[in-house]
């Protein structure tokens, strides 16, 4: 019972530490914001914007991690599926719901491709997810003929550009995203079978867990994610382009991991991870508000993941 209790103070503090960081970080860039204008309305929103196809990717990228994997091809998936919506979407071709649900769908594809290849044939996450991200790149770059696809309708543009007043429909996307994938894993059996799935698969296979389905799973949620990600882009930006995505994969597994998920799987929570997103596109957007260089962004990016996760090892040995 002890031991318990003391399990979850520490998880709690954990995640009472991310949110402080976040506070603190918000307020610093606030104060040294010229006019502190970080803290307005327009750039308020527009943190929104920018954290909202990184979020979401992140919701899809934290089932995999808390599973005991990883998954390299989100961001080559972003194209292919930015790419496959934006042709479909030119002017009186179809109707809108066709690139929607042709964009989604070619990124659960590629999802159930590397779950069906992690789980029943035995390829490590790492490898195959590294393979399917230069192939699916590939296919982005041969689908599209090497160049961005433009010429896509108003009602396509609009799907990531409509406002509910002044609040960015994107904000909303991710809200309602975020919120239904946060209530999944940690409310239902489904949920509840993951974390077990990552913490110990040989334990949840003894138990009656369909380990292999699980893993699958994961890989076609953070596919059918991927592909959401890759329609939004293309109407944010107005183009399917197949360099779309580039390095996406990367902030999204920092999201996670800044979020306090571990990368051994098993552990982890939703409203970190949300945190991390939003941290992510503070960062961002603070020091461009600062003028400082945006090589020097990817230099904190990185130095924040390493300490995230010296911070996740530390935590598990102290255990």
């Amino acid at each position: 019972m002890n031991n318990a209790l003391t399990n979850k103070l520490t998880l709690s503090l954990k995640d009472a530490g991310i949110l402080v960081v976040f506070l603190a970080l918000v307020a610093t860039l606030w104060a040294v914001s010229p006019d502190h204008q970080f803290l307005s309305l327009n750039n308020i929103l527009l943190i929104l914007i920018q954290t909202a196809i990184n979020g979401i990717l992140a919701m899809g990228m934290m089932y995999v991690i808390i599973s005991g994997e990883i998954d390299l091809s989100v961001g080559s998936t972003i194209a292919l599926s930015g790419v496959t919506a934006a042709m479909l979407a030119h002017p009186g071709q179809f109707p809108l719901i066709v690139p929607i649900v042709a964009g989604i769908a070619v990124g659960a594809v590629v999802g159930l491709v590397n779950g069906v290849g992690v789980a029943y044939g035995a390829i490590p996450s790492f490898i195959i997810t590294l393979g399917s991200m230069t192939a699916v790149r590939g296919l982005a770059l041969m689908l599209s003929g090497g160049a961005p696809v433009f010429d896509v309708s108003s009602a396509f543009e609009a799907i990531a550009s409509v406002r509910i007043g002044r609040f960015p429909i994107m904000a909303v996307y991710f809200i309602v995203i975020a919120a239904l994938f946060a209530f999944i894993i940690h409310r239902t059996v489904y949920g509840r079978r993951l974390y077990a799935v990552g913490g110990n698969p040989t334990a949840a296979e003894i138990s009656g867990i369909n380990v292999k389905r699980y893993k699958v799973s994961v890989f076609v949620v953070a596919g059918l994610l991927a592909g959401f990600c890759g329609v939004l882009l293309a109407s944010r930006t107005i183009t399917g382009s197949p360099t779309a995505g580039e390095s996406y994969e990367l902030d999204a597994i920092a999201a996670v991991v800044i979020g306090g998920v571990s990368m051994t799987g098993g552990r982890g929570k939703a409203l970190g991870v949300i945190i991390g997103a939003l941290m992510i596109a503070v960062i961002a957007n603070g020091l461009d508000i600062l003028g400082i260089d945006a090589n020097f962004q990817k230099v904190v990016k990185g130095l924040i993941i390493v300490l995230a996760v010296l911070l996740d090892v530390k935590t598990r040995r102290q255990k």
